[in-house]
């Protein structure tokens, strides 16, 4: 995720604090990975380099000074820019558990064992997923199908693997 350009957007809806960036970005996307401030503030201060935000403001209080940030022209052609490029698909071609499957065959370990512990970690992170998509709301239910989408495929894979592991050791072993 970019988050120069979710903090962009958020600000098209109108000038904000970095506090408050930090506060509504966390509510709408960062559930499981929350900004930190220090995120917010040194992002902020490079889309102001770039000419993609400006300080609309400048609050004296009991502690340092707020600034309040408006987007510009530049910001929201940017933001559209961002928003029309389609991302690139995670193919996944090289993954890690791929990796440890070849290499417990090559050194003649159980890699159905590795496949099996692994299927029990999806289980387990699939029966997480569900019951938080249960309590959440929708952006939370949407979240939580994204991730339980391709925990499926990954099982649909582990299978297909499990089922294909003596052609594989014949052909990681040649």
């Amino acid at each position: 995720m970019s988050i120069g350009h979710t903090l962009l957007g958020l600000l098209e809806t109108g000038p904000r604090h970095g506090y408050d960036l930090k506060r509504a970005f966390d509510e709408k996307f960062g559930h499981d990975r929350p900004l930190h401030y220090g995120q917010v503030y040194s992002t902020m201060s490079r889309l102001l380099k770039h000419g993609l935000v400006e300080v609309d403001g400048i609050e004296a209080g009991g502690g340092p000074e707020r600034k309040r940030y408006a987007i510009t022209e530049a910001g929201v052609t940017d933001v559209q820019r961002w928003l029309a490029t389609p991302e690139k698909p995670e193919e996944h071609l090289q993954s890690t558990l791929y990796t440890k499957v070849v290499l417990a065959l090559l050194t003649r370990r159980d890699a159905a064992e590795i496949l099996d512990t692994q299927r029990s970690e999806h289980l387990r992170s699939m029966r997480i997923l569900t019951d938080r998509k249960r309590t959440g709301d929708l952006a939370d239910q949407l979240i939580c199908d994204h991730a339980l989408f391709h925990l499926e495929a990954d099982l649909r894979w582990l299978e297909l693997t499990a089922a294909r592991l003596d052609k594989l050791r014949k052909a990681v072993t040649r």
